[in-house]
């Protein structure tokens, strides 16, 4: 989703940083958009830890002069319950889901502030508005970044600083694609959840970046505070 988006946004005509731990994925993003015409940085960066975000901001205005939007689209999945999940491996689902949009979001608002207002968009989850079984963890994160849009809205309006989050259900990615096995057995749980969606398919890494595109854009310029479901109609149940 994250390459998605930055390709979209660079067609667009912004400079993109991408950023994130794995220097090899971040400099193919940046062959992608260097190809279609567009300028992008890659800045090794984990955004759990402060020193990382703050430098990844000051990377960024360094080659871009200024910064007008930030997206958060870092996030970890675990597939448990409360009684199955290993102490650590909660932490580390709150700490990329939750710190990481936090220290982001904190390094970057001093910025968007000098660039006289700004768009903050956060990558959260359906399982941040509703809840399924064996996501425990997962979906206790993503409530969290559904409340800090709506807390970080209501503190930053007044500075024309926009905060919105988008929720999707299932998107063809590495990170679902590891939730079915292969073979069999792996196709029939995914046709099982293919079924639970009214549009009848998964989501695209596309879908995604259109709307990321559209809650930065003037187009979105009266939109700040929501968390906007983008699921295929699987919450309209």
């Amino acid at each position: 989703m994250g390459r998605a988006i930055a390709l979209a946004f660079s067609r667009e005509g912004a400079g993109v940083a991408v950023a994130g731990r794995r220097i090899d994925k971040l400099k193919e993003a940046v062959g992608q958009i260097e190809k279609q015409g567009g300028q992008a940085l890659a800045v090794a960066c984990d955004v759990t830890q402060s020193k990382d975000t703050v430098r990844a901001v000051r990377e960024t205005v360094a080659r871009f002069g200024r910064l007008d939007v930030l997206v958060n689209n870092a996030g970890a999945l675990h597939v448990s319950t409360v009684e199955t999940i290993p102490e650590e491996d909660w932490d580390r689902i709150m700490l990329v889901n939750v710190k990481g949009p936090f220290l982001m979001s904190r390094a970057a608002l001093p910025e968007l502030r000098k660039a006289g207002g700004g768009s903050i968009i956060n990558i959260g989850s359906i399982l941040g508005l509703i809840a399924m079984k064996g996501r425990a963890a997962y979906a206790t994160s993503k409530g969290g970044v559904t409340q800090l849009t709506k807390a970080m809205a209501m503190d930053h309006a007044h500075e024309k600083i926009r905060v919105n989050c988008i929720c999707p259900s299932l998107v063809e990615t590495e990170l679902i694609r590891d939730l079915f096995a292969s073979g069999s057995e792996g196709e029939a749980a995914r046709r099982s959840r293919v079924a639970q969606i009214p549009l009848g398919r998964i989501g695209r890494p596309e879908d995604v970046a259109d709307m990321a595109v559209f809650l930065a854009s003037k187009e979105s310029s009266w939109v700040t505070g929501v968390a906007i479901p983008l699921d295929g109609g699987l919450s309209a149940y």
